[in-house]
């Protein structure tokens, strides 16, 4: 058993192979048919508030009229309006995301590997690794 991440695209380009018997876990809002494709299961009530995700991409849109290149305008935004700490807050206070984590951690407890994909590319943040850093500790007995 084991819980990595990886990005949509990094695993159609044979960047970021899974386990051949991994489950591929979507954890996206709204997925396009190919996103639907890749994985084998999609579970929207992790993905990011909607809201958070619009802030960040106003704040991303800004840094790149200040010229920074759109990796780092992602990332600083992220950082800038606190992605990741509004994530993990809905990780422990949404009951609807807080079921389909013990539904994930059930899995793992149960043996499953698993995979956790969204369509954030790999050099820029994304929740997908605080998800599956919650998942390991799991792994882990935690």
């Amino acid at each position: 058993m084991s819980v990595t991440d990886a990005s949509a695209d990094a695993l159609r380009r044979g960047l970021a192979p899974a386990p051949a018997d991994a489950t591929l876990v979507g954890v996206v809002r709204d997925p396009d048919p190919g996103f639907r494709r890749l994985v084998d299961t999609n579970v929207p009530e992790l993905a990011p508030p909607a809201p958070v995700l619009a802030d960040a991409r106003e704040v991303a849109a800004e840094f790149r009229m200040a010229g920074m290149c759109a990796e780092g305008a992602h990332n600083a935004a992220w950082d800038d309006v606190g992605v990741l700490e509004r994530y993990r807050d809905r990780l422990d206070d949404d009951p609807a995301a807080r079921t389909a984590l013990d539904g994930l951690r059930e899995r793992v407890r149960a043996g499953e590997s698993l995979v956790i994909v969204d369509t954030v590319g790999p050099n820029r943040r994304s929740h997908r690794v605080v998800l599956a850093e919650r998942l390991a500790c799991t792994e882990r007995g935690r």
